[in-house]
């Protein structure tokens, strides 16, 4: 039988819709007999249930959506994959919804996103992952405050971001300032005097707190008038132009940079290497927040682990648990950020 519905297999098993519902969800409140009647016509039929069926009852769709801002960022890939893995453990699937708005200031992208709760809300899942986008600036939209309001009020939000005043969804959040320290005290503990931060968009609130850290700690250690910041974004193009922009200005060339991740990294190298520019033999270079794959780079970055795959778990226990109605405590994501030192800083040239 084609294409066969829940409520053709209430006809044949001589039940009710949401006696066959409460089978497809292993509710105990059905007799025996007649779930093994219905069962028996669910395999004789081939029946699929949607999801939507099995949520009949239970008003549980077993289905999750993330809402990302952009999919190419290697920071949301390795979330989304942790998330993934553990929904899936769970009994859950995802919802992938990639606005595609970082990066994007306009008023468009705005309504993107809420356009994007709207579409959620329709779609009837049982929970919603916020990774990036509007949340992430320093001057957030109402109208997009909002949106997220009332879908939480809806649908249980968590948001993996830093809190804001007025939106009532819950957050993880995450130290954005100490992996910043970390890396520039150990480049001026390598000797290194005149540093440059490069990476980062202005209007994101880890840029500005990634920056503020950078020059509190080199105001402290190493006064300079020399201390450059050059922000672009957060992509390994974002990494050459902030070289080439630094080469093009005409002061000395610092001695060290601070890339704002990973991916700014390889791009900075790169540039470097193409105006004949060795890393690290000519200028020292270390990033603030690994990303999968920079122990393979020429020459391997020297970077912070800043442990985001604990994210990822402490934003499902969160949404689990509103989904459930449960109480629960709040973890706290302070682990210390792991310095690990490889080629690019140069410190296994001191050894020599």
């Amino acid at each position: 039988m084609a294409h066969i519905t829940i409520k053709e297999i209430a006809k044949l098993s001589g039940t009710s819709v949401s006696t066959v519902s409460r089978v497809l969800n292993n509710s105990p409140s059905v007799s025996p007999a007649k779930r093994a009647k219905i069962k028996n016509i669910i395999e004789q039929t081939h029946f699929q249930p949607s999801m939507l069926a099995r949520g009949m009852v239970s008003r549980k769709t077993n289905t999750l959506a993330v809402v990302i801002s952009d999919i190419n960022n290697p920071y949301f890939t390795d979330l989304l994959s942790q998330i993934g893995e553990i929904a899936h453990r769970s009994g859950y699937t995802l919802l992938l919804i990639n606005t595609m708005t970082a990066g994007n200031n306009s008023k468009n992208s705005v309504q993107i996103e809420i356009d994007a709760f709207q579409s959620i809300e329709e779609r009837k899942v049982d929970g919603v992952l916020i990774l990036g986008g509007e949340i992430d600036k320093e001057e957030i939209n109402k109208n997009y405050i909002e949106a997220l309001n009332i879908l939480n009020e809806h649908i249980p939000v968590v948001i993996i971001g830093q809190k804001v005043n007025g939106c009532n969804a819950t957050f993880v959040e995450r130290n954005q300032s100490q992996s910043v320290s970390i890396i520039t005290r150990h480049l001026l503990a390598l000797g290194h005097k005149n540093l440059a931060f490069i990476g980062g968009q202005p209007g994101i609130r880890v840029t500005s707190q990634r920056v503020n850290e950078f020059k509190k700690v080199l105001n402290i250690y190493s006064p300079s008038k020399n201390q450059q910041v050059i922000l672009t974004d957060f992509y390994t193009q974002s990494g050459y132009d902030a070289i080439t922009e630094l080469l093009n200005s005409r002061k000395p060339l610092p001695e060290a940079i601070v890339a704002i991740n990973d991916q700014v990294a390889f791009g900075a190298i790169r540039c470097l290497q193409d105006h004949q520019i060795e890393v690290p033999t000519d200028i020292a270079l270390g990033s603030c927040d690994e990303f999968p794959g920079s122990e393979f780079m020429i020459p391997r970055i020297t970077t912070v682990n800043q442990h985001n795959e604990k994210l990822g778990k402490i934003a499902l226990f969160y949404l689990f648990n509103l989904i459930e109605n449960k109480d629960f405590e709040t973890i706290e994501t302070n682990d210390l950020p792991e310095l690990i030192i490889r080629e690019s800083c140069g410190a296994h040239l001191l050894n020599k």
